[in-house]
């Protein structure tokens, strides 16, 4: 399958960074995209996550609720959007002017791959070993990784968002990250021209 845009990890960052995506169907420049996330959830840290201080979420909001939700609100609101379950990446590797990225059950071509995991160690997606680096937000003794990058951009077509790109481990922080890495390619799609996605009354 060939997607315009992948997005590689279904927590915060990833979950946010695809409702943006998705959420800009009916533009002219985005309504012919294919979008994928691949939904890397089992290892996301909202597994264990109780929220008492996240705008607009009531308090003792589950992480675990936040998964399941998130995908349902993906899949109600944008069903163009794919969402591929139970798979794991094993590699990314550059291919003509996009990506190859190989699963444990299949291979996908994206012009553009976003990387949306959390920041724990093992990193074990080969292709991408020169861009890891000791993460430069988190407490040195808990011995967390980043991905080298520029304002989310690792290289072209290559981005990253969340913790992976050395942020800190806090919600809003994370989807915040990833509603900007959206609309960073949906500026791109835009021809450059600056671009954010709003609903209105």
């Amino acid at each position: 399958m060939i997607f315009d845009t992948l997005i590689i990890g279904g927590g915060v960052a990833g979950m946010q960074c695809a409702l943006v995506l998705g959420s800009a169907k009916n533009k002219a420049f985005a309504i012919n995209k294919n979008i994928g996330v691949i939904l890397h959830q089992k290892t996301s840290h909202l597994q264990n996550a109780l929220f008492n201080n996240v705008l607009g979420l009531p308090a003792k909001t589950l992480g675990k609720n936040i998964l399941i939700e998130g995908k349902e609100q993906l899949s109600n609101l944008y069903p163009h959007v794919s969402q591929i379950e139970d798979e794991k990446v094993v590699s990314i590797l550059q291919d003509g002017g996009g990506y190859k990225i190989t699963t444990n059950k299949n291979v996908y071509i994206s012009k553009i791959v976003i990387l949306a995991l959390n920041y724990s160690k093992p990193f074990s997606i080969s292709g991408l070993e020169n861009f890891l680096e000791p993460h430069q937000r988190a407490n040195p003794e808990k011995d967390r990784i980043q991905l080298k990058n520029n304002n989310h951009l690792i290289k072209t077509g290559l981005y990253c968002c969340g913790t992976i790109a050395g942020w800190r481990s806090q919600f809003a922080i994370a989807a915040g990250s990833g509603a900007s890495v959206a609309t960073d390619i949906l500026t791109l799609w835009n021809n450059n021209t600056s671009t954010k996605v709003h609903d209105k009354v």
